[in-house]
């Protein structure tokens, strides 16, 4: 048989064209002679039998259609559904008329959609959400005309507080996401408020009620007639579906989703919209199921799920030995629909920007995100673009549900010809392209059952010692052939961890995650050093998230996370701690290139920034949340660049620094914002001028002299510049200045130092400010300035020096750097300072020198961190009046710069306590770390005796 020619096309067209001529002969209406109208009709009809029956079954439709306009335009937002609501006047008086009108509306717009799509004058997007408003607006009106006439026959339902209850339609699926195809079914779930019963005078129960009126509304909608349906309803995506109750309470609803809703349920609901009904209440609702759609963790069993669901999906394909489907083919729309839709699932919880309904925003959200690759995600927009536009011409063609390419050359001819291609096999080309790009993003988010089946293989040795019941010996015998240093104590650790309680009461679906991990893990340690350590290391990990077995699903489905996480775990034990104590830290294992990238401090505030950008500032309980998530995702960060890269300690402070301060600030300012908003600002008044003054956070410390660690607290004094009269916020609830500062400070603590569960995020010391412990919270900077002046210790003049304003502004700043100018540079007498110093060293070695860990030792023992930065303490107390250089830097490392270039130590000397401090705290942050690869310490140690030696010439001569 020859392939049908143009001429075969236009034939189909001319017979079309002549029986709407005679239909509008039959209805006394003009054939339209605008011009080319007939070259459209003729398309038109080429391409859809549906257009050509419509338009020869009414053909005043197409007239009225071109008489408005509407045929050259998009329809306006609420049209579709005004328009309906006009037609439906007090003379549609039941059901058999409202049947009729809506079958009608449907058929003259479902007419202008299609001819439009057909002349490609509408976007994609402009067809499917003329498609959906069209099915919203049919929805509606049938639902509120059905309510009504049941109100006046049985009664209005009310809940237990006496208010009118309204049923609420929730559409799924494309209708929910506003993509509604062509021909599609409509899926459906309703809902009630709550129980109760109608105010008849034999009331009924409003569960009867609603169930009555759901039936009804689906019967006006889906039951056939002379004149076709409106839409097909789908009812199975409701809670227990076909076996399940019609219609549910909002209690019932969201008892079921959060306590027996089954994965694919939550990816039903990610599209879930309040189409009908009362929308106030469904909108609260599908509030309530937020948290079951999107986990407050980052979700990787997610993938698991999808891909059962693919694999389910593909057999009954295979199955019903169907030809090549648009929709559930590989490469098609559902491929697409799923990998954007897994991202949602996994990151949508903590990234609400995600939590969008249509695949196209979402694919490019996911995009801006970082969480697909800008170049796929706009290939995936394309390939949905066209396979939609094919989906929907092939519904076109007859009405029809249909998702398979044609096997009759004719219907092929006309499909290409709707879709704007010379023949056919053009068109298939095209769509392979598609298909096979789909096809391969689907494949690296999913991977393939080959893939996982490799895995499997490439574990087979490692599988045997896990999944077998082999001897002891035997295991020990094959543990240490696999490269382990102890091999009966991996076997008796693995022993135990199969026998424990804590994995004997995992889950089916958790046990399962358990098993499929485990062997890889086993066979991966192994090419560790220390093998027995990361072993260790990653089991207590494994435990620790098993009860949360998406973590483990994350570790399985992303073979390079398990890479990166065992390199850092066998490096580092306080990073294997800080992964099980944050296991949401095990997301950032997945892209190697910003887990080893250190950003620069505006970086850092961006993304902060970026971050809390989506979060209600109300919620404040979420907000401190995502700066603790923050916080850790920066610290691993650091850390893994410190333990991979030769990266110099003074720059792993800076970071450390950087984060801290950019965190400061994120408290901070919210925090004043509602404080002001709840009072009013602070004010003062001095010589008659109003002023309002703002509260200084000075750093000391760690902090103060830019040397942060990873462990370290931070030590804070705040200061305000509050002087004068009538000091006292200018709000409707005023309260004195200093109330308004105190307040302010315990709130900002209560916000670093409170232990959610998402952990701390920085440990306050705030002793030293003016008279420690038994001293005002707040101080002014006048009353700091005496207290410095008059009352403070030698010790607290040292501290001093390593002290900064971190958040103030410009004049608080330059206020508090000339107050520790006037200090720190004021004439002492040398002896009396360096005893003064000496003793204090003596209390510190007493205290923390001796019978303490290495890094106590390395820091308070002789020769140590502490001796090196009272060296330097001394020099800037005894010279800084006559060496002003002296007060411009906190940090150690610039001021022995400045001590070696004014002469007060030699070169020789000033280089030594250079090198010697960053030995000693290289050594501390690996301590820290728990890194184990630094164990030799005797070049260490001569730098220490080469320090007390310079201590006892400087310090004690």
């Amino acid at each position: 048989m020859s392939e049908p020619d143009d001429s075969d096309l236009g034939a189909l067209a001319e017979q079309h064209w002549q029986r709407y001529r005679a239909a509008c002969d039959a209805a006394s209406l003009a054939v339209p002679e605008r011009p080319g109208f007939v070259d459209a009709a003729r398309h038109a009809f080429a391409c859809s039998d549906y257009v050509a029956r419509t338009c020869t079954r009414w053909p005043q439709f197409l007239h009225e259609q071109l008489e408005s306009g509407r045929l050259e335009r998009a329809a306006a937002a609420g049209e579709t559904a005004a328009r309906l609501r006009a037609l439906i006047g007090p003379e549609v008086a039941g059901e058999p008329a409202l049947m009729a009108v809506l079958r009608r509306f449907r058929h003259a717009e479902m007419l202008r959609i299609a001819w439009r799509d057909l002349a490609g004058a509408a976007s994609l997007e402009e067809t499917l959400t003329d498609l959906s408003a069209l099915a919203d607006a049919c929805i509606d009106q049938a639902l509120e005309r059905l309510y009504a006439w049941q109100c006046e026959r049985l009664g209005t339902p009310l809940d237990d507080r006496g208010r009118a209850q309204r049923l609420v339609v929730f559409g799924m699926g494309k209708l929910g996401a506003q993509e509604l195809n062509f021909s599609s079914d409509v899926d459906l779930i309703f809902a009630f408020q709550g129980n109760g019963e109608t105010d008849a005078d034999t009331p009924r129960a409003s569960i009867e009620f609603f169930m009555r009126l759901a039936k009804r509304v689906i019967r006006v909608l889906a039951e056939p007639t002379s004149e076709g349906f409106v839409f097909r309803v789908d009812m199975r995506l409701r809670p227990f579906g076909d076996s399940g109750p019609l219609v549910a309470s909002g209690e019932a609803l969201a008892h079921y989703y959060l306590t027996q809703g089954r994965s694919w349920e939550r990816y039903a609901m990610v599209k879930a919209r309040v189409v009908a009904g009362d929308r106030e209440a469904g909108e609260e609702l599908l509030g309530e199921l937020r948290p079951f759609v999107y986990r407050r963790y980052l979700d990787f069993g997610a993938i698991a799920s999808l891909r059962e669901m693919k694999a389910n999906i593909q057999r009954e394909h295979r199955r019903r030995r169907r030809g090549v489907n648009v929709k559930l083919g590989d490469g098609g729309i559902r491929d697409i629909e799923f990998i954007g839709q897994a991202l949602q699932l996994i990151r949508g919880g903590r990234e609400p920007r995600l939590q969008v309904r249509g695949i196209v925003p979402a694919l490019q959200r996911l995009a801006r995100a970082g969480h697909l690759p800008d170049g796929v995600a706009a290939n995936l927009v394309e390939a949905y673009v066209f396979l939609r536009r094919l989906e929907n011409r092939l519904q076109m063609l007859n009405d029809e549900q249909t998702h398979e390419l044609p096997a009759q050359p004719l219907e092929r001819a006309r499909i290409a010809l709707a879709m704007g291609f010379d023949d056919w096999p053009s068109l298939i080309a095209e769509l392979q392209r598609h298909n096979r790009a789909v096809s391969a993003r689907f494949e690296a988010t999913f991977h393939s059952e080959e893939h996982d089946a490799a895995g499997a293989s490439a574990d087979h040795p490692a599988r045997e010692l896990w999944r077998a019941e082999l001897p002891k010996e035997e295991a020990a015998r094959r543990l240490s052939a696999l490269g382990y240093d102890d091999g009966p104590g991996v076997a008796e650790r693995l022993s135990s961890l199969r026998q424990s309680i804590a994995y004997q009461a995992l889950s089916r679906t958790a046990r399962q995650r358990f098993d499929a991990l485990l062997p890889r893990v086993l066979g991966a340690c192994a090419e560790h050093v220390p093998p027995d350590e990361t072993l260790y290391r990653t089991l207590a990990l494994m435990r620790q998230v098993a009860g949360r077995s998406v973590y483990l699903a994350l570790l399985y489905e992303h073979p390079e996370a398990l890479v990166q996480l065992l390199r850092l775990f066998s490096a580092s034990q306080w990073i294997a701690e800080f992964v099980a104590q944050h296991p949401i830290l095990l997301d950032e294992l997945l892209d190697p290139r910003s887990l080893y990238q250190l950003p620069e401090r505006g970086a850092l505030a961006a993304e902060l920034a970026d971050i809390t950008g989506q979060i209600d500032p109300g919620d404040q309980e979420v907000y401190l949340d995502r700066l603790r998530q923050f916080k850790h995702t920066n610290m691993l960060r650091v850390a893994a660049v410190d333990l991979t890269s030769d990266i110099p300690v003074a720059r792993v402070s800076d970071h450390l620094t950087d984060l801290a301060e950019v965190i400061l600030h994120s408290v901070y300012d919210p925090l004043w914002d509602r404080l002001c908003a709840r009072h009013g600002r602070p004010t003062c008044r001095i010589d008659g001028e109003v002023r309002f003054p703002r509260l200084a956070v000075i750093a000391y410390g760690k902090l103060g002299g830019l040397e942060l660690g990873y462990g370290s607290d931070l030590d804070l004094v705040f200061l305000h510049d509050s002087e004068g009269e009538a000091q006292v916020t200018d709000g409707d609830k005023p309260i004195d200045n200093a109330a308004f500062f105190t307040r302010f400070c315990q709130k900002l603590i209560h916000c670093l130092a409170t232990r959610t569960a998402a952990g701390v995020l920085y440990e306050i010391d705030t002793r030293l400010r003016p008279n420690g412990n038994s001293g005002l919270l707040v101080s002014s900077v006048q009353a700091f300035e005496t207290y410095q002046r008059e009352n403070a210790w030698t010790w607290e003049h040292q501290a001093l020096v390593r002290a900064r304003a971190v958040v103030a502004g410009a004049a608080m700043r330059e206020r508090f750097a000339r107050v520790r100018a006037q200090v720190l540079g004021r004439e002492r007498e040398r002896p009396a300072l360096r005893e003064d110093i000496v003793a204090m060293r003596r209390r510190l070695y007493d205290e923390f020198g001796t019978g303490k860990d290495l890094a106590s030792e390395l820091k308070h023992g002789p020769g140590g961190i502490t001796d090196i930065e009272f060296m330097v303490q001394y020099h800037v107390l005894a010279a800084a009046a006559e060496h002003p250089r002296l007060l411009d830097f906190p940090d150690n490392l610039r001021l022995l710069e400045v001590l070696g270039s004014v002469g007060l130590l030699s070169a020789a000397d000033a280089r030594l306590l250079h090198d010697a401090y960053m030995a000693l705290r290289e050594r501390t942050h690996h301590l820290a770390l728990g890194d184990s690869r630094h164990a030799g310490d005797s070049a260490l140690q001569e730098l220490r005796d080469s320090v007390s030696e310079l201590w006892r010439r400087v310090m004690q001569p």
